[in-house]
Formats: C-alpha cells, structure tokens, sequence
C-alpha cells in the first residue's frame, strides 16, 4: 500500500442533532441558506483514476471499496429524496464514483421521476459508459446531464484520467447524448497548472457554437489524497482572462439563486461558458447543498470530515417524519463556510473524499 493518507470513507458519524421546535416546510441555515440542491453519490467505484480525485497509488487492487450491502439501495435513495422535497428540495444529481457503473441506474432515475415530478434530475458521468446508455437514461426522465472531460489533448486526457482512456471516446458519448435529447450539455473542465491549463483555449474554442456549456474548475483540495496545492490552482480570473483575449466575453446573471458557476457569454452570441471558484472566491453564503454519501450519510458541505448517518435510521424502523425531522435539524444547525476560511494548513485537514459523496 501506498505510504499517502488513507481516504476518509466509512468513519465515525455526528450525532444527529434533536429537533427542538416543530419544522417549517422549507428549513433554512444557520446564515439563512435553504435546502434546494440534494447530491446523490450512488457508487464509490470509477473506473478512471484521476489525479485530483481518485489518484492510483491509493485507489489501487488492494483499496477495499464498499460491500454491495452497505450502499443505499434504489428504494432507499427514493425515500430520502421525496423526505427532502418536502423540505424545499428542487434539484436532485446523481453523481459517484461513477454513477453509470451502478447497475440499474436507469430503474433508479425512472422511480425517482415518478416520486418526484417536477424536480430537475441531472447526473454527472466521465463519459465512459455514456454513449451506450444515453437513450436509456433520457427515456427513463433524466433531464440533464454533466460531462467530466479534462483536456482535448489525447496524451494529457490519458494521463488525468489514469486508466489509459481516450478522450475520442467521451467526445462520441457527448454527441450521443446529444443526439439522445440530453442537450445542452455541460462539460466540466479541472484546471491545474502545469497539466491541463494549456488546454483552456482549445476546450474554449472546440465547444464554442455548439451548443454546450464548458464550465471551467479550479483545482480543489478536496479529501486528502490529490496533493492539492495552492500553487496548481489556476484562478478562475485568469481562465476569464485568457479565454476574453481570444473570444470577448461579457458577464451574464446566474440562472437561479446559489448557482456555483459565474456565467460568461460570447460577446458574438455564440454560447457561454462558467467558472467555478470554490478557492478564490467562495460562494459558501450561497451553498443550498446536502450530500448523501454511498452508504447514506448526509454531508453539508464538500470539505466535511463527517457526515449523518441516515442508513441507520432508514434500516431501523424509522418512518418518513423521523427521517424529515433528522434531516431538517442536521440543515437548521448547519454553519459550514469552509471555502471562506480556506488556508494552506486548514487544507491539510483530513476531509471525505470527493468519490465518496460526489462533486
């Protein structure tokens, strides 16, 4: 094994808080924030090993990754996300791991269409198993879709995603999904200096008119085992920068309150792109987000060490209001604003890993 950190992935839970007077129907932080983005981790399995998520030498053959039986199951899932509609909840993403590896996705995103209609379900994939799942996923009611794709660079793609996969591959899965109703797209781009910012221009242009939203991403110190330093962020000003002296841009406004991406159009009129800037500009006052980990905890924050274990309520016999009363005091005390308070030593504090509950 690896002498680096050991992920954080199944540990000691917080004690959920008791609820101590009655719940409103749209529970809101400790800074006033509302619960409306639920992030759903399905798998803690991917089968490329990127460097700033799932890096190799410790997400090797001898990883010991969640038994089939300690992950939520599809009914499961369901449940607490209609417990949390009921709390405010309006968008729900399916994420991993890699979430197409789960098998059945698609029944999945079928249930929740019919528990949940009118809320926006979206899934973020590498693309790998896109291209052959991309009809089945839209005829089972997914709305939106997200695309993780690094570089245009064959070389560069094959050396982020660690797993000797080539990037004509994601791109034919993108227009498939396209072709399959999925469109727009979106097409998350990390940055980190020195690897892949070389490639911000060509992302730019390649996806410039077609439609499709690249959304650029500043290397994050997510969980404890990408080596982030602050040094590899590129910040979001400079992609900014770089991009508008090729292609002017103009500032647009966001689609709806607590969107993470700043949105930039084409001053030609030819599409958008976003930034992403967790570390140089935190947009914690407006974080409307819950994660449910692979094996049901609730994280309240992407940089949390812990989580709430809601498995534990949903496998012991608690009904619907239990859990909606658990999950509205987990959100009414929650006071997370890591982003805000960021350093190069809170960094090196032990976080979950971005695998376990999602990006």
């Amino acid at each position: 094994m690896s002498d680096r950190v050991i992920p954080i992935q199944s540990q000691a839970t917080l004690p959920i808080p008791a609820l101590r007077a009655p719940l409103s129907s749209a529970p809101h932080d400790t800074r006033g924030r509302p619960l409306r983005d639920l992030r759903i981790s399905v798998t803690d399995r991917c089968n490329f090993r990127c460097t700033y998520c799932m890096p190799k030498d410790v997400f090797n053959d001898d990883y010991a990754f969640l038994p089939h039986g300690e992950l939520l199951t599809f009914e499961e899932i369901v449940r607490v996300a209609t417990v949390a509609r009921g709390l405010g909840m309006e968008k729900v993403r399916l994420t991993g791991g890699e979430p197409l590896l789960r098998r059945g996705i698609e029944s999945l995103i079928a249930q929740l269409t019919v528990a949940l209609p009118g809320i926006d379900i979206a899934l973020t994939t590498n693309g790998s198993a896109l291209k052959a799942k991309a009809k089945a996923l839209k005829d089972a009611g997914l709305q939106r879709i997200t695309v993780s794709l690094d570089s245009l660079d064959d070389k560069t793609f094959r050396a982020m995603n660690d797993a000797d996969f080539p990037v004509a591959k994601v791109l034919e899965a993108i227009d498939a999904a396209a072709d399959a109703g999925l469109g727009p797209i979106k097409i998350n781009m990390v940055v980190k200096r020195g690897v892949n910012d070389h490639q911000v221009l060509d992302m730019a242009r390649h996806f410039k008119g077609s439609g499709h939203i690249v959304r650029f991403i500043e290397f994050m110190d997510v969980g404890a085992t990408n080596g982030w330093r602050m040094d590899d962020v590129i910040p979001s000003a400079e992609i900014v920068k770089r991009i508008h002296a090729e292609f002017p841009l103009a500032a647009i406004d966001a689609n709806y309150d607590g969107e993470v991406a700043e949105r930039w159009r084409y001053a030609d009129g030819s599409g958008e792109i976003g930034v992403i800037s967790s570390v140089t500009q935190a947009f914690c006052a407006n974080c409307t987000r819950a994660r449910l980990s692979t094996d049901g905890q609730l994280f309240t924050c992407l940089f949390a060490a812990k989580g709430y274990d809601l498995k534990a309520l949903l496998r012991g016999g608690a009904d619907d209001a239990a859990i909606r009363d658990a999950i509205g005091a987990i959100w009414l005390q929650r006071a997370d604003r890591y982003s805000e308070i960021r350093t190069a030593e809170t960094a090196k504090g032990r976080k979950v890993e971005m695998s376990f509950i999602g990006g």
